[in-house]
C-alpha cells in the first residue's frame, strides 16, 4: 500500500534519497541510463505528482510541503531535481487546466511514472518576437518556430510547449517528444542532447516545429499575454529552494572532510555557512507566508550566492581531489552553477549580480 499522508510520503522520499539515489549520484548526473533508473524508482514510490491532489491521483502537497521536497531531492542529486521537477511542473499545469479530457488522460498516471510529460515554454519570457507562433485553424491550431529548451528527451513521452498567439496570449498544449511527421505535413524535429557541463544526463535538447497541428482536445490552456512573467514573479522563490538544497550539499560535504581531518578551521567555516544557511532557510519558508515581491527577490539571490559559497566551500576543503570527474565536489560545484539560472528572469540574474556585490 502506498503512503497517502504529506508526512509518510515525505519519510518514503527521504529514505529512498538517502539509501538509493545518494550512493551513486555521481553516476546519476552523468549517465542518462541511471538517471532513467532512479526516476522510475520515485515512480514506484508515488513520487513523481506531488502537488496533484489525492483525487487526481497525486500526493496532494502543499507549496509548503513541496518547497521542504525541493530542498531534500537537491541535497541528494541536482541532477534528479532538475529532471523531474520538469514532469512535476507539468503536473501542476494539468490541474489547472480546464480541459477534462485530457485531465483524465494524464493525471491518473503521472505519480507512477506511467505517463512521463515534460515542458518546453521557458521561451515565453524572453522580450522581442515569439520564436513559436502559434495561428488558429479550424479544430485546432498550428504551431511554428523553435522551441530552445526541453529537457528529458528520452525520458519523457510528451511536453508542454508554450506559443505565442496573434494577440499576445499564451497558448499551452501537449506534444510528443520524439521527431515526428503528421499525415498533414506538420513536423516536429529534435535535436541530439545538448552538451551541458552540469546535469548532462538529463538530455535537454531543442526541437524544430514546422506546421505542427495542434488540436483543441490537446491544449492544456490560452492565458492571457504577459502571464508566464506574472507567474514567474509570484513564485520567486521557487526555484531559490533547490539553491538551499544545494548549499546545503556543499557543506555536508565540509562536514565530513572535517571528521576526517580535525581541522578547527575546517569546523569554523562549516559552522559560519551552516548558520547562514540556516537563516536564510528560515527566512524564505517565512517569506512565503507573507513578504513582498522585492524583499522575495532578494532571498532568492541570497540563496542562489549561498549555493556558490557553500559549494565552493565544498571544493575548497576537498583540496585537488575536488578536479576528479568523480569527485562529489565537483558536482555539486556545477549544480550552483545550474541552480544559479534556473528559471531565471532579468529581475533575478540582477539580484544574483548584486547579492555577488
Amino acid at each position: 500500500m502506498k503512503p497517502t499522508q504529506p508526512e509518510q510520503i515525505f519519510k518514503t522520499a527521504e529514505a529512498y534519497l538517502r539509501e538509493i539515489v545518494a550512493p551513486q549520484a555521481g553516476q546519476i548526473d552523468r549517465k542518462p541510463e541511471i538517471i532513467e533508473q532512479v526516476l522510475k524508482g520515485m515512480g514506484d514510490r508515488s513520487l513523481l505528482a506531488l502537488r496533484v491532489p489525492q483525487n487526481l491521483g497525486g500526493a496532494g502537497f502543499t507549496e509548503i510541503d513541496y518547497s521542504h521536497f525541493q530542498i531534500l531531492i537537491a541535497r541528494y542529486s541536482g541532477a534528479l531535481a532538475f529532471l523531474q521537477t520538469q514532469h512535476q511542473s507539468a503536473g501542476s499545469m494539468l490541474v489547472a487546466s480546464k480541459n477534462q479530457e485530457l485531465k483524465q488522460s494524464y493525471l491518473p498516471y503521472m505519480s507512477t511514472g506511467e505517463i512521463l510529460v515534460g515542458v518546453g515554454f521557458s521561451q515565453l519570457r524572453r522580450q522581442g518576437n515569439p520564436v513559436i507562433k502559434a495561428q488558429k485553424v479550424e479544430n485546432g491550431y498550428l504551431l511554428e518556430g523553435e522551441v530552445p529548451w526541453i529537457t528529458g528527451f528520452g525520458f519523457f513521452d510528451s511536453f508542454i510547449i508554450g506559443a505565442t498567439l496573434p494577440d499576445g496570449r499564451e497558448l499551452y498544449g501537449i506534444l510528443p517528444l520524439h521527431s515526428q511527421q503528421q499525415p498533414t505535413g506538420g513536423i516536429i524535429n529534435f535535436s541530439s542532447p545538448m552538451e551541458l557541463i552540469a546535469m548532462n544526463s538529463t538530455n535537454t535538447v531543442s526541437a524544430d516545429i514546422k506546421q505542427w497541428f495542434l488540436a483543441d482536445k490537446e491544449v492544456v490552456d490560452i492565458k492571457p499575454a504577459g502571464s508566464i512573467n506574472e507567474k514567474s514573479q509570484k513564485n520567486v522563490l521557487h526555484h531559490g529552494f533547490y539553491a538551499i538544497g544545494c548549499a546545503q550539499a556543499g557543506l555536508d560535504i565540509v562536514e565530513s572532510i572535517h571528521q576526517k581531518k580535525q581541522l578547527p578551521f575546517l569546523q569554523q567555516s562549516w559552522q559560519k555557512l551552516q548558520q547562514e544557511l540556516t537563516n536564510c532557510h528560515q527566512a524564505m519558508f517565512a517569506a512565503t507566508l507573507d513578504c513582498t515581491y522585492p524583499e522575495k527577490l532578494k532571498l532568492r539571490g541570497w540563496a542562489i550566492n549561498l549555493a556558490g559559497r557553500c559549494s565552493h566551500a565544498a571544493v575548497i576543503a576537498s583540496s585537488g581531489a575536488a578536479n576528479y570527474q568523480d569527485h562529489p565536489a565537483g558536482r555539486v560545484y556545477r549544480e550552483a552553477l545550474l541552480f544559479s539560472v534556473s528559471g531565471q528572469t532579468t529581475a533575478v540574474m540582477e539580484e544574483s549580480l548584486n547579492a555577488l556585490l
